[in-house]
């Protein structure tokens, strides 16, 4: 493998690893906002217990995720120097803003949320903990906002064959990063709720501190049912945003080759080997791909064939990656729905609880398949249509990349299995 395939796969190991995190941090920071809040407005002490459970969780989480952040930004260094020298005017400023404002509020409100229980008055306390669901999604913003302008530049002029920023509004009002926040803070909402729901429910089975986990159900499957629902909206506009400024990769989704209008949608299919089209296609639904991508059944829709061989994504990972997080998010508003109408006798139904601990992961897979659709389906521009990956990578030894992979791998395992351990450990526990 050259350097760029390396260092291309060390910074998909490593933000993968760091995506453990994030979602949970995200999507508990506000559970935990609103528990509180129950708790300042009833003076419920269980509401007191529930939240500082579950808090104890999220700075785990959170800790170990802070750690595992830090190194993703030192690659755009180490591995992408010439990225870094090419779009650095625009894609600095962005992570510059997000350490400096959100970052740092994060961090600062943490602290005086986790040690100030006797030390702040209530609301004060509680303020606290939307700020830091704030700043965290906050965070979330400028870092998917520098994301969106590799996929969709905006807000820039060329001086001297590079990218300066001269429209601050049109870099963060990007229409394809709008989008990609919406889908990745509902989603990692999702994962919020998940995470509460099947802790909980493993503690309902054993009939443990029966009041306060079936009230952390009851409030983790109305925030479940919610946002499953907003993640697969979120997730189809933004298939109709990759249809508008990257055809490319809406084609490579679905594995469609030839340009027409009324395009239909196949039920059944798969590429050819060859990456010259489709070995199976069968059960058409007419003019369906034209409306879910331009809502319109006369809409042009442009075919791979119509792209040149070398400005192609690659087709079967983009597209089974899609299939795969389509099939996972059509499957959670059902589930959704079946356990907010479960909610007020859940500890009737056994079964229930015992497989929904399993089913923690599933949102966090559907995240990474739908990453991976993002960055691969971009293949082969790390700015589109600006800037080939091919180009952009540091000039440095191969052999200097695979012992980098080698080291973060099982630094990150160590962590991950820690993150697991701590989680699991104090979750069983309860609230004690």
């Amino acid at each position: 493998m050259d350097v760029v395939m390396l260092s291309r796969i060390q910074f998909a190991v490593t933000v993968f690893f760091h995506f453990i995190f994030v979602p949970l941090t995200l999507g508990l920071s506000v559970l935990l906002a609103i528990m509180e809040t129950m708790y300042v407005r009833t003076g419920n002490e269980m509401y007191k217990r529930m939240v500082k459970f579950w808090g104890k969780l999220f700075i785990i989480n959170f800790t170990l995720g802070v750690v595992t952040g830090i190194t993703l930004e030192f690659q755009f260094g180490t591995n992408w120097s010439r990225y870094s020298e090419y779009v650095g005017d625009i894609f600095g400023s962005l992570l510059a803003i997000e350490a400096s404002t959100s970052f740092f509020l994060e961090s600062t409100f943490i602290a005086v949320w986790f040690f100030g229980w006797k030390k702040v008055s209530k609301n004060v306390h509680c303020m606290c903990i939307w700020l830091v669901a704030l700043a965290s999604n906050m965070s979330a913003f400028w870092i998917i906002m520098a994301n969106a302008f590799m996929q969709n530049p905006v807000g820039y002029k060329m001086v001297e064959g590079k990218p300066q920023l001269n429209d601050f509004f049109a870099v963060i009002t990007n229409p394809y990063g709008i989008g990609e926040f919406a889908h990745t803070v509902s989603s990692s909402w999702m994962v919020g709720g998940i995470f509460v729901l099947g802790i909980s429910a493993w503690h309902l089975l054993r009939k443990n501190e029966m009041e306060l986990f079936k009230s952390s159900f009851k409030i983790a499957s109305i925030f479940f049912l919610i946002f499953s629902i907003t993640t697969a909206i979120a997730g189809h506009h933004q298939g109709q945003v990759a249809a508008k400024y990257q055809p490319a990769k809406l084609a490579a989704m679905e594995s469609h080759w030839e340009t027409g209008t009324n395009v239909p949608m196949y039920l059944l299919t798969w590429p050819n080997a060859e990456n010259t089209g489709n070995a199976i296609q069968a059960l058409p639904l007419p003019g369906a791909l034209s409306i879910l991508a331009y809502n319109n059944p006369q809409a042009k829709v442009i075919g791979l064939n119509d792209i040149p061989k070398e400005d192609r994504p690659p087709v079967l990972p983009t597209f089974i990656t899609f299939r795969l997080m389509v099939g996972l998010g059509s499957f959670f508003p059902l589930l959704g729905i079946a356990l907010f109408a479960w909610r007020k006798k859940i500890e009737e139904k056994s079964f229930v609880l015992k497989v929904l601990p399993w089913l923690i992961p599933l949102p966090y897979i559907a995240i990474m398949l739908g990453w991976t659709v993002t960055e691969v389906g971009r293949q082969p521009w790390i700015v589109y249509n600006m800037l080939r990956t091919s180009a952009a990578a540091s000039p440095i030894e191969a052999s200097m990349v695979v012992w980098s992979i080698v080291a973060f791998t099982l630094i990150y395992t160590f962590l991950g299995l820690l993150d697991i351990y701590l989680l699991r450990k104090y979750a069983m526990k309860g609230p004690k």
